[in-house]
């Protein structure tokens, strides 16, 4: 049986790992536009995403988890800029970018309030 770690079970990280496989695909189809960089980059942000929330969670201290969460929502930020601007370049080719806006907005919020708890918790253990 595979061990399960602590961020597996966090609510944000499932939303965020499930929205990663079609953006994922989506920066498959840039390449196949010759967009090398825009897909390489937006490769990385997406993934930023969910590896910042790993990261944070196998923290030894709450303050550092929550810069993490921090970090990660960045990342929704960034993953949300570029959608933007290839949908206003017209590289989406078909793709419900809005679909993947909302679920950005929602993750963020998601981080926002668990970095908020956390933070919350680290500053009460001072």
């Amino acid at each position: 049986m595979r061990t399960t770690f602590r961020f597996e079970q966090l609510d944000v990280w499932v939303r965020a790992a499930d929205l990663t496989l079609p953006v994922m695909e989506f920066a498959d189809q840039l390449e196949g536009m010759k967009k090398f960089r825009f897909a390489e980059q937006l490769r990385s942000a997406v993934l930023s995403i969910t590896n910042n929330i790993a990261e944070g969670a196998g923290s030894s201290s709450k303050r550092e988890f929550a810069q993490f969460l921090n970090i990660s929502r960045r990342s929704c930020f960034e993953v949300v800029n570029m959608l933007v601007v290839f949908e206003r370049q017209n590289l989406c080719g078909g793709q419900d970018i809005g679909v993947w806006l909302d679920e950005l907005e929602q993750i963020s919020r998601m981080l926002e309030g668990l970095r908020r708890k956390i933070a919350s918790q680290a500053a009460s253990e001072c």
